[in-house]
C-alpha cells in the first residue's frame, strides 16, 4: 500500500488511521456474523447497538443535557439550512443571521423561504476577515433565534465568541463540532455535517431543544419533520448506516484519547505551527485573518503570486502534504486542521512552508 499523506482536504475529513483499519476489519464479516454490518437491518440487533452508542457518544463528548434531543439526519449541513427554519422558526415572529462568509449566505437564502429573517451582521464590510464580538450583534424586536456559524471553512474564520444577547443560539458548528465546547444554556439547536470532524459523509449531528419539537405549527413531510426523528430515534426510514458505524468509531477515539476539551487544547497547538509559518516570513505568506477570528480548523493564506501557489502545492504534494488548494471562490492555500489530523501532520506543513519561503523570497 502506498503510504498514507498527510491530508489536509476541508471534506471529507481525514480519518483516524485505527478507525480505517478497524472498519476494514470489520467490513466484511462483522462480530462473526457472516456478513458486513451495511447487509444488517437498521432495525436489528447490531446495527441497533451501533446506533445508540453512536448517539450516547454525542451526548457525553459534548455534554448535551437531557433537554435536548440527539437526532441522525441525512443530508448533510446544507439540509438542515431549510430544516432548521420550518421546524423551528415561528411563523409570527423573525430569525436574526449573522452573514460570516459563504456558509451563512447559503443558510439565510434557504431560512428566508419559511420566514421572516433579517441580517443581524454582516462580514461583507470586511470582506469576511472576522466575526463579530456580542456588541457588534444588532437584533430587532420579537427575533426567536440568532443563527451562526461558528466556522467559515472557506474564509478561515471562527466565532469566539458566543452571543449571549437573550434571544437563543442555533450553530451551524459543522467544521468544529467535537473541537470545543458548547453553551447550552444559550442554545436551541446545534446542528453540523458529519465530514469534517467526525467521520464519513451522509449524516448530519443535530441537537434540538426538545421543547422546541411543536413551534413552527407548520405541516411538514415526514422526512423534514424533527418530530419524526425524535420519536422514532432518528430511525423512522432506513439511516446512513456506514456513516454513523464509523462515525461512532472515531467518537470512540475521541473518548480515549481526552475528548473534546483535550481536542480543543491540541488544534491550538496544531494550527499555531502553520500560523506562526505564516506569520514569520514578514509577508512572503499573507492570511487574511487576523487575531481571535483565525479559524483553528481551516488556515488559509496567499502568497505572493498564482506562479507561487502553484509551485508551492506541487512540492507539498511531493512530500506528503495534500489537498491544500484554496476553495475556488478565493483561491490561495486552506489547510484544514481537523481532530484527526497528526500532530506531526501540522509540523511537517510549517517546516515546509519555512524551507519554501527561504527557497523562494
Amino acid at each position: 500500500m502506498k503510504q498514507r499523506v498527510y491530508n489536509f482536504c476541508p471534506g471529507p475529513c481525514t480519518l483516524p488511521l485505527e478507525v480505517l483499519e478497524e472498519t476494514q476489519s470489520e467490513l466484511v464479516n462483522y462480530k462473526g456474523t457472516g456478513m458486513s454490518l451495511v447487509e444488517h437491518s437498521h432495525r436489528g440487533p447490531e446495527y441497533d447497538e451501533v446506533h445508540n452508542e453512536t448517539v450516547s457518544l454525542i451526548r457525553e463528548l459534548l455534554e448535551v443535557p437531557e433537554e435536548f434531543s440527539v437526532l441522525l439526519i441525512q443530508g448533510g449541513a446544507t439540509m438542515q439550512f431549510a430544516m432548521v427554519a420550518m421546524n423551528v422558526m415561528a411563523q409570527a415572529e423573525k430569525a436574526a443571521y449573522v452573514n460570516s462568509g459563504h456558509w451563512a449566505k447559503l443558510a439565510l437564502k434557504d431560512a428566508q423561504v419559511y420566514g421572516s429573517t433579517y441580517v443581524a451582521w454582516d462580514g461583507a464590510d470586511d470582506n469576511y476577515s472576522r466575526t463579530p464580538v456580542a456588541s457588534e450583534i444588532s437584533l430587532q424586536p420579537d427575533t426567536q433565534y440568532l443563527h451562526i456559524t461558528t466556522n467559515e471553512t472557506i474564509g478561515g474564520i471562527r466565532t469566539f465568541d458566543w452571543p449571549d444577547l437573550g434571544v437563543p443560539l442555533v450553530a451551524d458548528m459543522s467544521s468544529d463540532y467535537m473541537s470545543r465546547k458548547i453553551p447550552w444554556d444559550l442554545m436551541d439547536v446545534a446542528y453540523g455535517g458529519a465530514q469534517k470532524n467526525i467521520g464519513p459523509s451522509g449524516v448530519a449531528v443535530v441537537i434540538v431543544r426538545k421543547s422546541l419539537m411543536n413551534v413552527s405549527k407548520r405541516e411538514l413531510p415526514s422526512a423534514l419533520d424533527y418530530r419524526q426523528y425524535h420519536s422514532s430515534g432518528s430511525r423512522f426510514n432506513t439511516p446512513p448506516v456506514f456513516p454513523i458505524y464509523v462515525a461512532g468509531k472515531v467518537l470512540k477515539w475521541y473518548k480515549e484519547r481526552g475528548g473534546v476539551e483535550e481536542f480543543e487544547k491540541v488544534s491550538i497547538v496544531k494550527s499555531g505551527f502553520v500560523y506562526d509559518a505564516i506569520d514569520a516570513g514578514n509577508g512572503f505568506y499573507d492570511c487574511p485573518v487576523t487575531g481571535e477570528s483565525r479559524s483553528r480548523m481551516n488556515v488559509v493564506f496567499r502568497l505572493p503570486n498564482e506562479e507561487l501557489e502553484a509551485k508551492f502545492l506541487a512540492g507539498a504534494e511531493a512530500e506528503g502534504l495534500v489537498n491544500l488548494k484554496g476553495h475556488r471562490s478565493v483561491g490561495g492555500m486552506r489547510a484544514s486542521i481537523y481532530n484527526a489530523m497528526p500532530m506531526e501532520g501540522a509540523e511537517k506543513l510549517a517546516s515546509f512552508m519555512d524551507t519554501f519561503r527561504v527557497a523562494n523570497s
